[in-house]
């Protein structure tokens, strides 16, 4: 009998990827934060999850969009259907003078409150692979 990944990960694969890219989009934030007119930007973890989640039996019929190039010398670009529209630009509470929107402190709650659900999910895909070892052990 075959074992099925997507079936016997869930959904805590895609939750680590989706975690990791969020956590440089928030570190690249806090890099910024002194940088004049820099916009802080966001991954809505919830709703990317949503799409991931309610497109996994479609997404092998869904083809990866193509960005249309107007010169030769730009790099063929593909865009994934699920995260095509993942990054938006944060609302800011108070922002600079000169423009930059990142609040460094906010910035360090969300990167501490993403280290701990990519951990969270790091110890579920830990404890799936440990049951299915033992599984096939017949533990």
């Amino acid at each position: 009998m075959a074992i099925s990944f997507d079936k016997a990960l869930g959904i805590h694969d895609d939750a680590i990827a989706l975690r990791s890219k969020r956590a440089e989009v928030i570190a690249n934030n806090i890099a910024n934060a002194d940088t004049p007119g820099f916009q802080a930007r966001d991954i809505d973890f919830k709703s990317v999850l949503e799409g991931v989640q309610s497109g996994q039996s479609s997404s092998q019929n869904q083809a990866p969009l193509k960005m249309v190039s107007t010169n030769a010398a730009h790099k063929d670009s593909v865009i994934n259907p699920d995260y095509a529209a993942e990054l938006m630009f944060r609302t800011p509470t108070q922002p600079a003078v000169d423009g930059n929107t990142v609040d460094v402190q906010q910035e360090m709650a969300r990167y501490t409150e993403n280290a701990l659900g990519y951990q969270a999910s790091f110890d579920f895909l830990n404890r799936k692979f440990k049951g299915l070892t033992d599984a096939i052990k017949g533990n």
